[in-house]
């Protein structure tokens, strides 16, 4: 009897462990989720959207699921509400990487770096500063995903929102997001320096004066969904007012700076999130097996 229970611990014991081997091993630590895939090819470090976190992350970005069966290692960070960084905080964010890599040993060749919405902006700055200063972490690639990266183009957005007062959501956001770039950075006219500095990038500097310029040796894309009729029937917007607009700029900076891997990926109908309402700005506009293959190329 004794013999028999032994021998079915065991083998429960070993489905477990053959289980975990073929989902890869998942790891929560400070302000970080590590899931790491067995046959490791690639890594994948993604930023949330502005007031969100690792769950909100891996409840809308569908294209997770099952990755690590892939190749790709994924580390989830749940640094949120921002849309700029701070020299200490781009070192502090380093610093985190860089320990999470070497307490977990994985390798940092083939890492990539992306976000959503705000966390578009802060990967961008973090892809930025690594390669400026010549990080041991040196990404392969960035991906945006429908990121407000102009803040100064932003401020104009959100005031526009404010005054066509077409969407009670828009009218909020419009005013928080003025009331928060005021606050921490001031206004566009009068403090024009500042936002060259903190934008990820901005349209009216040019290349070499901002963040953007470091990007033009890696890979990089730029999703967007520009739903033109749900804007304009939603939010009475139009394209200029959209992110995509600024994305296919920032795109075009990058291509006449040099660039031969940069790309403005734009959806179609691919903007549903988790709980099936549509909405072009998801992190489900991201194709899950296109973003495998293009890491693995």
């Amino acid at each position: 009897m004794r013999k028999s229970i032994l021998l079915i611990v065991l083998s429960l014991f070993l489905m477990v462990f053959a289980t975990q081997n073929v989902s890869g091993q998942t790891i929560k630590g400070r302000h970080y989720e590590l899931t790491i895939a067995k046959d490791q090819k690639v890594v994948l470090v993604l930023f949330p959207c502005f007031p969100c976190n690792i769950e909100h992350t891996k409840t809308e970005a569908g294209f997770l699921k099952g990755i690590e069966k892939k190749g790709v290692t994924t580390i989830l960070l749940d640094y949120n509400q921002k849309l700029f960084l701070t020299e200490s905080e781009k070192q502090e964010y380093a610093k985190s990487l860089h320990k999470i890599f070497k307490r977990n040993k994985i390798s940092t060749d083939h890492t990539y770096i992306g976000g959503f919405s705000g966390g578009g902006n802060v990967a961008l700055l973090l892809a930025a500063f690594l390669i400026k200063n010549h990080d041991p972490i040196q990404p392969k690639g960035l991906l945006v995903v429908d990121s407000p990266i102009d803040l100064e183009k932003l401020y104009a957005n959100a005031r526009k929102d404010v005054t066509k007062n077409a969407d009670p959501d828009a009218v909020e956001e419009g005013k928080f997001l003025t009331e928060l770039l005021e606050k921490e950075i001031g206004k566009p006219g009068m403090n024009r320096e500042k936002y060259k500095t903190f934008s990820p990038y901005l349209m009216s500097a040019s290349p070499d004066e901002g963040n953007i310029h470091y990007l033009k040796n890696i890979k990089t894309r730029f999703y967007c969904e520009p739903d033109l009729k749900w804007q304009l029937e939603k939010k009475n917007r139009t394209y200029e007012e959209l992110n995509a607009y600024v994305l296919e700029k920032a795109v075009q900076t990058l291509q006449k700076e040099g660039s031969k891997h940069t790309e403005l990926i734009q959806t179609r109908d691919r903007g549903i999130r988790a709980d099936g309402t549509k909405h072009p700005h998801s992190w489900n506009i991201v194709d899950g097996n296109e973003l495998v293959k293009w890491m693995m190329e």
